[in-house]
């Protein structure tokens, strides 16, 4: 940056160099197109030569002021795109802090301190959105953490898991917020890594999104994805539903893997559309409704699916 303010100012110092050859030039052009008149036509009025001379001596003058104004101009730009440039520069030096920062504080103790640090990168996320696929991963990552929602005889360690689940569906909320929503054009297509996570209450519908891996992941009490594009690839593989599954009227454009899944309560498919490879192998349903489902590749369906 410093170049380019350096190139400009030794521009304009130049251009300023060229005055004094400026005014002997148009000194020269008065006297030569002024005596040239004279020694053509002697006879012509001498202030018809010197007003031709004059009007010669002018235009050069004319010509450098021109000339000189477009490298003011060049050399004003320079500075507005050099201090555009620094003004850049601090404004992502700032994000860098507080992504930096927050990130830190998602492994602080306290609760309270982990859902600042979460509202602070989905922050981050909505006003530098080059940041919104790092701040789902981030958030995707802590609902990867271990957890195991259990009600011990012990108040305390019933308070604090009740806690922890608290921050976990704050993680899921700032998911569902940062993606974008189905009647969005032209969406950008932000990939979910949720792999061996447990969620509670996860909603999805109606958002677009780009890969969904859910691979062994734990899905309790209800859980919404219906009503969604998924642009990518889905794996459930060996995940785990102990509760209500909705993923109807779901399009789904690239590869669904439901291998080895298993859906202990009531999961609701109907009307949606498989547009690519779909598997089931090894799948299990309890309960499931899957009326209206259309595949472009015809799947080996599990015998709940065709009953």
């Amino acid at each position: 940056m410093r170049f380019l303010l350096g190139d400009a100012e030794r521009k304009h110092r130049r251009a300023r160099s060229l005055l004094l050859p400026t005014i002997l030039a148009s000194v020269c052009a008065f006297v030569l197109v002024g005596g040239v008149l004279l020694l053509i036509d002697p006879g012509a009025p001498k202030h018809e030569a010197i007003k031709t001379g004059g009007l010669a001596g002018g235009a050069i003058v004319a010509l450098y002021a021109l000339w000189l104004n477009d490298r003011r101009r060049r050399v004003e730009e320079a500075r507005q795109e050099l201090e555009s440039q620094r003004i850049e520069h601090d404004r992502s030096r700032v994000a860098d802090e507080r992504f930096a920062r927050a990130v830190e504080l998602l492994g602080h103790d306290a609760a309270q301190v982990r859902v600042g640090a979460m509202h602070a990168l989905a922050g981050l996320a909505k006003s530098r959105p080059e940041y919104t696929q790092t701040v789902l991963d981030i958030l995707c990552a802590y609902l990867r953490r271990p957890y195991r929602r259990v009600v011990d005889i012990e108040e305390l360690d019933d308070e604090q898991n009740e806690i922890e689940l608290e921050v976990r569906l704050t993680s899921q909320r700032l998911i569902e917020d940062l993606l974008p929503r189905i009647e969005e054009k032209n969406p950008v297509k932000y990939d979910l890594n949720l792999t061996k996570a447990h969620l509670h209450y996860m909603d999805l519908s109606y958002r677009h999104v780009g890969d969904l891996v859910l691979r062994v992941a734990h899905l309790n009490e209800a859980n919404a994805f219906h009503h969604m594009v998924i642009h990518g690839d889905v794996y459930l593989t060996e995940a785990e539903v102990n509760g209500r599954f909705y993923m109807h009227h779901t399009e789904f454009r690239g590869k669904a893997w439901f291998s080895r899944f298993k859906a202990r309560g009531l999961a609701v498919m109907t009307e949606s559309k498989f547009q690519a490879e779909t598997k089931f192998t090894g799948s299990e349903w309890a309960d499931v409704k899957a009326e209206g489902c259309t595949f472009t590749v015809t799947p080996e369906l599990p015998e709940a699916w065709r009953n």
